[in-house]
């Protein structure tokens, strides 16, 4: 029983990192081509963060505000303990 305890935990802790890991900056890092529009002109930093969208106003030509990438988890793998 302590053994599967022990793996839970591990796997809950797990994914607690990985969430942290895959934060708004990782997934919205990408070259400005692969930008997908989010927003209408004039949107702000916030109303674009607040549709769950990515926002980066410094390159002319290409969305402002922007969805940001998936980022694909790594496949579950048994417990190491």
């Amino acid at each position: 029983m302590e053994h599967k305890v022990t793996c839970v935990l591990a796997m809950v802790l797990m994914l607690a990192l990985s969430s942290l890991a895959q934060g708004q900056a990782e997934t919205c890092t990408m070259t400005p081509r692969e930008r997908i529009n989010c927003g209408f002109s004039g949107i702000t930093s916030q109303q674009c963060k607040e549709r769950g969208c990515c926002f980066d106003d410094t390159i002319r030509g290409f969305p402002w505000c922007f969805q940001p990438l998936a980022i694909e988890n790594p496949p579950e793998e048994e417990c190491p303990f």
